[in-house]
C-alpha cells in the first residue's frame, strides 16, 4: 500500500508535464549568432522601351503591398516626362504599367512605396 501512496505524486506530475502547451515548458534557447531576417519587401519589376512605348510588369512575390509608379524621363527638352498613377501590388500579383514620350526615351524607372 505505501508503494502506490508515493508513486501518486510522481504520476500527477508526469501527467501535467505531458499535457502543458509546449510554451509553457521552460527550454533552452540558442542563438546561431545570424542576425534576425530582414523584413523583406518590393515587388520585382522588369521594363521594356521600344521606340517611344514604355511598358513595365511588376511582380510582388512578399506579403505586404507594394505601391509602384512607373516614372519616365524623356530625351527631348520640350518632351513632358511622366510619372504614372501608384498601382498597389498585392502579394502574388503581377501588374503591367505603361507610359510613353512623344519622342526617345531617356530613363525609366520604378518606385516602390509600402502601403500603411
Amino acid at each position: 500500500m505505501r508503494l502506490s501512496r508515493s508513486l501518486a505524486p510522481v504520476t500527477v506530475a508526469v501527467a501535467l508535464v505531458l499535457f502543458l502547451p509546449y510554451e509553457a515548458m521552460p527550454y533552452a534557447r540558442v542563438d546561431d549568432g545570424k542576425p534576425p531576417a530582414p523584413n523583406l519587401f518590393g515587388a520585382s519589376c522588369r521594363t521594356t522601351v521600344r521606340g517611344s512605348q514604355v511598358v513595365a510588369y511588376c511582380h510582388n512575390p512578399y506579403a505586404d503591398i507594394d505601391r509602384v509608379r512607373l516614372h519616365i524621363e524623356c530625351a527631348r527638352w520640350w518632351d513632358i516626362d511622366t510619372d504614372s498613377a501608384p498601382v498597389d501590388t498585392e502579394p502574388a500579383m503581377t501588374v503591367r504599367l505603361a507610359g510613353r514620350c512623344w519622342k526617345e526615351v531617356r530613363s525609366v524607372w520604378i518606385s516602390h512605396q509600402r502601403e500603411h
